[in-house]
């Protein structure tokens, strides 16, 4: 738990969850919009933020075609669920759905041990929980490349709340000034 913040806090606001949508393949925009469509179907919850939509060279990979990139937000409502179980849940949740669009893709590897990336129809990406910091196997929350990768960021800062704008603030805006230096 952040200092600061206490288990009854947590309790009694709903938990804010951020996720990032990237599709480069097909109907690129169909397809975000048919993951939204579908998350709001499997969380039976309506949307609390949902991004523009930018359009963005692969990161990580060569590719002909670009990615169109999103953020969106769900606040799930506290029922006293353990965070760790529910992320995970949510995550399982998002894997079933990337399927379900014909988007199957499992961790690659090269041989020097670095992650491959490849073309998709839809990815969707769970970046915060809340205030919660997890790690496992299967989930590493926040993300552990959102803040390296502005298509990630610049979608989160138009929908993140302010009280998650109070936690995540500063390092957006200092990574708003490297990107707009990168770009000279």
């Amino acid at each position: 738990m952040r200092p600061g913040w206490s288990w009854d806090l947590m309790m009694n606001n709903p938990f804010e969850v951020y996720f990032s949508l990237g599709s480069n393949m097909g109907d690129r925009m169909a397809a975000l919009r048919n993951a939204v469509k579908a998350m709001e179907e499997r969380f039976s919850l309506p949307p609390a933020g949902v991004s523009s939509v930018i359009e963005t060279e692969p990161v990580g990979f060569d590719s002909g075609d670009n990615f169109l990139n999103a953020a969106v937000r769900f606040d799930f409502p506290d029922a006293g669920q353990d965070p760790f179980l529910h992320a995970l849940s949510i995550l399982h949740t998002c894997k079933e759905i990337e399927a379900t669009m014909g988007s199957v893709h499992y961790p690659e590897y090269d041989a020097a041990g670095e992650r491959v990336y490849r073309s998709r129809i839809i990815d969707i990406d769970i970046l915060l929980y809340d205030m919660v910091k997890m790690v496992s196997g299967e989930l590493e929350i926040p993300h552990p490349r959102m803040f390296q990768r502005e298509f990630v960021l610049k979608p989160l800062g138009e929908i993140l709340s302010e009280r998650m704008k109070g936690e995540y603030s500063s390092f957006l805006t200092q990574k708003k000034s490297i990107f707009a230096d990168s770009r000279k």
